[in-house]
């Protein structure tokens, strides 16, 4: 055990609340750098230090980092939606940009970033891995902002910085306090109220607590300018809804909606949008991103940070515990 603190950088997240509660649980001295209007009900239990500021603080940002060894990264705008993508280039390219232009000074042991897996480059019919580079032609506002960041740290790994990039998939599991939109779709199922299942879209999927336990290793085993793809594997959505609905024990929906179907809701997601100027999460932007998966490797990581997930059918059976509970204590009236 490490005897100086570790900071986690959006500590309240989905991911980011999993990685302070494992490196509390195994008796670290724990600091979290949260907004001041953050929703911290998913570490408000843990033992750990706080320090209030956003990625732009730098004064903050300094004071959160000094004497410590690792410095965990799991700020993200995940709003692939956005008809105005600015706010996805300012937190995900320039929030990097000033985390790193501190962190740089900070002596630190490891940098821990989150990036995605869309940042690397996936075809049908190949299985990626962390050498596939992307093709920058023709990319959604979402992964350009993804890219754009994970080269920031990746430049900055190679002027010195002992930095790591994981390149980490959809998220599944218990605490999704935030209500991601893909939990939404467990959510759905737990509730019995998805309409339909959807045709010929896959993912690929990991644990949360899966993704944390890789962050922490990362810190310990990592090799510096590097990136690790965290995934346990491609699954069909639909086969996700009908784990989540079997362990809530709701009937999953009986209908499916096709391919072509799904995009004539995209575009009219998107003609909607565009007629109220406000922002919808079904586009046509947001179905070819959908369409746009592609299995990858996750055997480097394996391999050099000793890594072993588990299978992700039961991180989905937790997510959906996790919204039963939720709604069970909404009908009783007290938290959950």
């Amino acid at each position: 055990m490490s005897r100086k603190p570790k900071l986690v950088i959006g500590a309240n997240g989905f991911l980011g609340s999993h990685v302070t509660r494992q490196l509390v649980d195994a008796g670290e001295d724990v600091r979290v750098m949260v907004r001041p209007s953050a929703n911290t009900i998913a570490i408000d239990h843990l033992d750990v230090t706080r320090f209030h500021g956003d990625i732009f603080d730098s004064a903050t940002l300094a004071e959160a980092m000094a004497g410590c060894d690792d410095v965990y990264y799991c700020v993200v705008d995940t709003r692939a939606w956005l008809r105005d993508p600015s706010p996805l280039f300012r937190t995900n390219v320039e929030g990097t940009r000033s985390v790193l232009a501190v962190a740089k000074d900070a002596d630190l042991r490891r940098f821990v970033f989150t990036s995605s897996y869309a940042t690397v480059g996936r075809r049908r019919g190949h299985v990626a891995n962390e050498d596939d580079i992307i093709n920058p032609r023709g990319l959604t506002p979402y992964v350009q902002s993804r890219v754009q960041a994970e080269e920031l740290v990746l430049r900055s790994a190679e002027a010195g910085l002992p930095a790591v990039a994981m390149c980490v998939s959809t998220t599944y599991g218990d605490g999704d306090w935030g209500r991601t939109p893909h939990g939404a779709f467990i959510a759905g199922a737990a509730f019995g109220k998805l309409p339909f299942l959807m045709k010929g879209i896959e993912l690929e999927v990991v644990g949360v607590d899966d993704a944390a336990r890789a962050m922490i290793l990362a810190a310990e085993r990592g090799r510096n300018g590097q990136r690790y793809l965290i995934s346990e594997r491609l699954i069909a959505l639909q086969d996700v809804v009908k784990i989540a609905a079997d362990e809530a024990g709701m009937p999953a929906p009986s209908r499916a909606i096709s391919v072509p179907a799904l995009y004539a809701l995209g575009a009219l997601g998107s003609l909607r949008a565009r007629l109220t100027g406000k922002d919808a999460e079904l586009s046509l932007k947001s179905v070819q991103m959908m369409r746009a998966e592609a299995p990858v490797d996750h055997s480097k990581a394996v391999r050099e940070l000793g890594w072993q997930p588990r299978p992700v059918e039961e991180s989905i059976r937790e997510a959906a515990r996790f919204w039963m509970k939720l709604r069970n204590a909404k009908k009783r009236g007290s938290p959950a």
